[in-house]
């Protein structure tokens, strides 16, 4: 179990009015829907602050204030632009980032239409083929300041076997192993490439386009998992929130090998596996879903091999 620093909105305003003066008169409450890795806060209009709620969070602020300058004048698509960074004060013992905010709702707090998904989809593909294609030198390598995304799928072969152990009585084990050993049997086997890390509906901003209507892929944010190495990892979310039809879109903007797949569809797996066996911190609804996408994995595996 982490130990979850407290992180409340004095304890915000209060490191900003020291530690940057110039925004001291701005207003600090929580963003809607936070995430679990770092605790948020609007300040004022346009900005965001982003607090680790772990040690083991700790090591990403610096990297994503080093990197997203460098990658965003090469991206299609707006990322996080940090602005400031905070200092460990008031008992609270990490450094901390200033963002300028940006506007959207992530994919997974609205409704979008099934139709809409596909074009999302293909935003996406063509998204992380631009991350992927930006010059990985001396960019930073899978370990625990990303939780190995990136990295070989063995890192967490012990901890898969638990969760099928547990689950053996709820799901169709014997082909959720089948794509699990499919997935570690196979390696990345050409030079590393960037990878995002945690390609989420959480992670991915949208808006209506005012003409068409249609839900757009507007940014994408959190890229405390970035590294450069393996780019399955990046997509779990194709069994995690889209289906076939988007799938093959997606498929067809990056169009590597076999083998890419089945380590994506193996790490989506693992984590919906770990959620549903209740060995990682999560949620009822969280939960459900993630039993949805053992059942989208499986039937994937038996349909397609």
């Amino acid at each position: 179990m982490k130990a979850l620093h407290i992180i409340d909105e004095g304890l915000a305003h209060r490191l900003v009015a020291e530690q940057f003066p110039q925004w001291a008169h701005l207003s600090v409450r929580p963003v809607t829907l936070g995430g679990h890795d770092n605790r948020t806060y609007h300040l004022g209009k346009d900005k965001l602050l982003r607090f680790p709620s772990a040690k083991e969070y700790a090591a990403q602020v610096e990297k994503e204030q080093f990197w997203l300058p460098k990658l965003q004048p090469l991206l299609p698509l707006p990322i996080p632009e940090p602005i400031g960074l905070g200092r460990p004060a008031y008992n609270y013992p990490y450094k901390w980032s200033i963002y300028r905010w940006l506007e959207g709702n992530t994919a997974a707090s609205v409704q979008i239409p099934d139709a809409d998904k596909g074009q999302l989809a293909k935003t996406l593909g063509q998204f992380l083929s631009a991350l992927q294609n930006i010059d990985p030198k001396e960019g930073p390598t899978p370990g625990p300041h990303n939780f190995y995304r990136g990295g070989s799928l063995s890192n967490y072969d012990a901890e898969t076997h638990r969760a099928l152990r547990i689950l053996k009585n709820k799901i169709d084990i014997e082909s959720a192993a089948k794509v699990w050993e499919a997935g570690v049997a196979t390696k990345w086997q050409r030079a590393p490439v960037w990878v995002h890390g945690d390609v989420s509906a959480g992670n991915l901003l949208v808006k209506k386009n005012p003409l068409s209507g249609v839900m757009e892929l507007s940014a994408v944010i959190d890229f405390g998992m970035l590294a450069v190495g393996d780019p399955a990892c990046d997509l779990v979310i194709l069994w995690a929130w889209f289906e076939y039809k988007s799938r093959k879109i997606f498929r067809d903007v990056l169009p590597f090998d076999d083998n890419l797949w089945v380590r994506g569809r193996a790490w989506a797996l693992w984590k919906a596996l770990i959620i549903t066996a209740n060995m990682t911190e999560t949620n009822a609804v969280e939960r459900a879903q993630s039993s949805h996408v053992i059942t989208e994995i499986i039937e994937d595996y038996l349909c397609n091999g």
